[in-house]
């Protein structure tokens, strides 16, 4: 099978299981939003926070991706088994921290002043959800290595399971019903704890029976923890991990930052960034089968093939993107009109839209970048470029433009600041990343073991 139809059909079946997972959180928000605007409001505010938690965490495990491909494609499959089981570590002393943040939530909503009537539903909210966290990231575990053994489907079978128990119990906990109260929000919670455990089980379940995962001998007596195999994780993983958070939390701010406008911007940028999060599944799940393919050519020793991967999956994000934003730009008038029944905000979501399609392009092609270099093992100025882009020019620039106005031009205040100047910071991190990864492609060529 060509390179362009293995990575393609491996990210195909992740976008599938992504977009199920997107779906948890559309539930969530229709299900709590007919309950009461009380509830859609806790829902807000608490999910926020726990993805903002889970996501940085969550790119820590994410990014252990390269490394099992690389022992995979070296045909070292007991390694693979022993760096699992080391990750083990990694992934408690994640749980640990971000149980931790989730049940003493107080000082976030001091910062952001969530007002006092919402507190409690939201504390009750997060609490659900700390014990739900530990069941999510040993799931992520499990899928970062389905994925690094191109057994995305796997995942994607139990993610989309998973939905269908996430709907139903959701509907139910939530409004009440079958001899149970409503729980409004933490209702939704509540259906999430189920289905990461359920997800869990059943994970383990597939490490047991299914006979990809046999060559890995997974199920042996847990080694003590070993420092330098833990210190190439924390290496590899914090720089990603908080890469991801920068990258998560640049989109929360934004929506704080515009909120200022009114409830017609605000209204209007919900609709742009949801469409944006839906385009970006497509690169994303790109960046994870390409990242998978080169890193096993890698731990091959066949740069020349993590190379012509990693072109594919460039020349499959560019012509994907592109199909995107060309169609998004053909119905940006029209789209607005499908989230929104008033025409004020479907008049200003219009104009975000063209923004929209521009970042999209951006974003495709830094996306399958940064997720590339860490299969090269560069993961420091990556982080380093999102912080000052990202949070410095994208936001900060926003600021500026929406409400002080750039030297003798006065403010725009509307949304299309914010997004002008992140789609431009997203464009100048694509450009500072591309020479990075083409340097970062010679090195690997140019150290290839000489054949014996």
């Amino acid at each position: 099978m060509s390179e362009m139809r293995l990575i393609a059909r491996h990210a195909g079946t992740v976008l599938a299981g992504q977009l199920a997972v997107m779906a948890y959180g559309v539930t969530d928000t229709l299900v709590a939003g007919r309950h009461s605007p009380e509830a859609l409001a806790a829902l807000a505010v608490g999910s926020a926070f726990y993805i903002s938690v889970y996501v940085g965490l969550m790119g820590v495990l994410q990014a252990l991706l390269p490394i099992w491909a690389e022992l995979q494609g070296a045909g070292r499959p007991e390694a693979v088994g022993r760096s699992v089981r080391q990750s083990l570590y990694l992934g408690a002393v994640a749980a640990v921290l971000g149980m931790g943040l989730l049940l003493w939530p107080e000082p976030a909503l001091e910062w952001t002043q969530v007002p006092e009537a919402l507190r409690p539903d939201v504390r009750q909210y997060l609490a659900v959800l700390a014990w739900a966290l530990p069941p999510a990231l040993l799931f992520r575990i499990y899928s970062t290595l389905s994925q690094a053994l191109h057994q995305p489907r796997l995942v994607t079978a139990l993610q989309l399971g998973g939905l269908a128990i996430k709907v139903p119990l959701s509907m139910l906990l939530t409004w009440g019903g079958a001899g149970l109260p409503a729980y409004g929000a933490t209702g939704c919670a509540v259906a999430t704890l189920v289905v990461n455990y359920s997800l869990l089980g059943l994970g383990l379940l597939m490490l047991q029976r299914q006979a990809a995962y046999r060559p890995l001998q997974l199920w042996q007596p847990l080694e003590r923890p070993d420092r330098s195999q833990l210190a190439q994780f924390m290496r590899l993983g914090l720089p990603a991990g908080l890469s991801v958070m920068v990258e998560v939390t640049s989109f929360t701010l934004m929506a704080l930052f515009i909120a200022r406008l009114g409830t017609t911007a605000a209204a209007s940028h919900q609709i742009a960034a949801n469409v944006t999060a839906v385009l970006y599944m497509v690169p994303l799940s790109l960046a994870i089968a390409t990242s998978a393919r080169t890193s096993y050519w890698l731990g091959a020793d066949q740069p020349a093939q993590a190379r012509a991967a990693v072109q594919t999956g460039l020349g499959l994000a560019v012509g994907l993107s592109v199909l995107a934003s060309g169609a998004l730009l053909l119905g940006r008038e029209a789209l607005p009109r499908w989230y929104a029944e008033s025409p004020e905000v479907a008049q200003q979501a219009a104009p975000l839209l063209l923004w929209v399609a521009l970042y999209h392009l951006a974003d495709a092609w830094q996306t399958l970048c940064v997720f590339v270099l860490r299969c090269y093992r560069v993961t420091l100025v990556p982080l380093l470029v999102y912080s000052v882009l990202l949070w410095g020019a994208g936001l900060g620039g926003g600021y500026v433009l929406a409400y002080q106005g750039l030297g003798n031009q006065a403010p725009w205040a509307s949304a299309d600041a914010f997004w002008a100047s992140s789609t431009v910071a997203l464009a100048v991190a694509a450009a500072v990343l591309t020479p990075m990864l083409w340097i970062a492609l010679r090195r690997s060529m140019a150290a290839q073991t000489p054949p014996h």
